[in-house]
């Protein structure tokens, strides 16, 4: 049971939680210093059980959605709106703030894949949910739309853009839904599971390939989509555990002599037109992968990442999810109650029963 050590902290009791693609990294062991103990989770809603004497924004009782990243709201980079690379959160480190459940790397702070959780700096994060959204759609606001809704502002889209998505896991099938708010004219996700290939067609509307199944070469196939120009925009959704490449995987995912497999940033970087944008929203563990960064100079690539910054995003996307621009519940697929987590991470990590997105059901949740 969490408690109170801060006078910013709150205490909250979940109410929903999700499996992150990006779990399955620490689950796998690509992610450093992912301790025995911690509790993992970074995709929760619940309510204020508890706060600390300072905590004004939020109060006991109030259902809130709490974005992964853990910030303060205060320091050069959180006034900056880089919420997802707070310099308090996550001291020790100079690259990304504080994450929920997301190993040592990330600050070592719990998640909210547990009945309860400690919430710092709860005048910052922590939103109360609008009167009248449904808590599967609150959930999904802290981590995957932002994140889908980030990469797709990041790959600087112009109207008419030609847009390739990299991975159609729900953060991929979210960007390239969001790629048409941005003013994309062809938006197409590439992927080896012809299940969420079909999810992403009807959700995101595009056009869906498996690069095992339709295709020799990845980069051969975007540049003859593309009148050998490239495509304009391209978004990498997949991150440390991509398949498709025997070198990487052997390198990255089995004797992890590098921050994981890059073979999605390989395509992205050799696929993209000369002058081009790589968004980059899969997670890499730190620090070192090997990329062709010639072919980045080279071709005068622009290259674009970062964790979401979810509470510079919320009010927009709130609308949108309220005005039916955005539909995130959609994305749910299983519903597995927490004392069965580990099957969950068993059934998402294997891909098995068409798992797109798992939710956790929390036994002392009436919501």
């Amino acid at each position: 049971m969490p408690e109170i050590k801060h006078p910013q902290d709150a205490i909250v009791r979940v109410t929903r939680s999700c499996i992150c693609g990006s779990d399955l990294h620490l689950y796998n062991g690509n992610v450093p210093d992912t301790r025995v103990g911690t509790t993992f989770g970074h995709e929760f809603c619940g309510i204020v059980e508890e706060v600390g004497p300072e905590v004004t924004k939020i109060k006991v009782g109030d259902h809130v959605l709490v974005p992964f990243n853990v910030a303060c709201g205060e320091c050069h980079f959180c006034k900056q709106g880089m919420f997802g690379n707070c310099h308090e959160s996550n001291t020790q480190a100079s690259a990304v703030g504080g994450i929920f459940g997301y190993s040592h790397t990330a600050g070592g702070y719990n998640g909210g894949q547990a009945e309860y959780a400690r919430v710092p700096y709860a005048n910052v994060g922590p939103t109360v949910i609008p009167e009248g959204m449904d808590p599967d759609d609150a959930v999904l606001l802290t981590d995957v739309v932002p994140t889908g809704y980030q990469a797709a502002e990041m790959a600087g889209i112009q109207k008419g853009d030609t847009v390739v998505v990299f991975g159609a896991g729900p953060v991929g099938i979210m960007a390239a839904r969001c790629s048409w708010l941005f003013g994309a004219g062809r938006v197409i996700i590439i992927d080896k599971e012809d299940y969420r290939l079909e999810f992403a067609r009807n959700y995101a509307n595009c056009e869906a390939y498996n690069f095992e199944k339709d295709m020799d070469d990845p980069v051969v196939f975007i540049k003859k989509q593309t009148d050998f120009m490239g495509a304009d925009c391209v978004i990498d959704a997949v991150g440390a555990e991509a398949a498709g490449n025997a070198m990487q995987t052997i390198t990255g995912r089995k004797l992890l002599l590098q921050a994981g497999s890059a073979t999605a940033m390989h395509w992205a970087i050799n696929s993209v037109k000369k002058g081009g944008v790589v968004s980059v929203v899969g997670v890499y563990g730190p620090t070192d992968n090997l990329i062709p960064m010639g072919n980045v100079l080279n071709k005068g690539l622009t290259i674009r990442g970062n964790q979401a910054s979810v509470k510079r995003l919320l009010p927009r996307l709130i609308e949108h999810v309220q005005n039916g621009v955005i539909n995130p519940k959609a994305l749910i697929t299983h519903r597995i109650p927490l004392e069965e987590v580990a099957d969950g991470y068993r059934m998402f990590s294997a891909k098995l029963d068409n798992c797109i997105k798992p939710l956790l059901v929390f036994p002392s949740s009436n919501i």
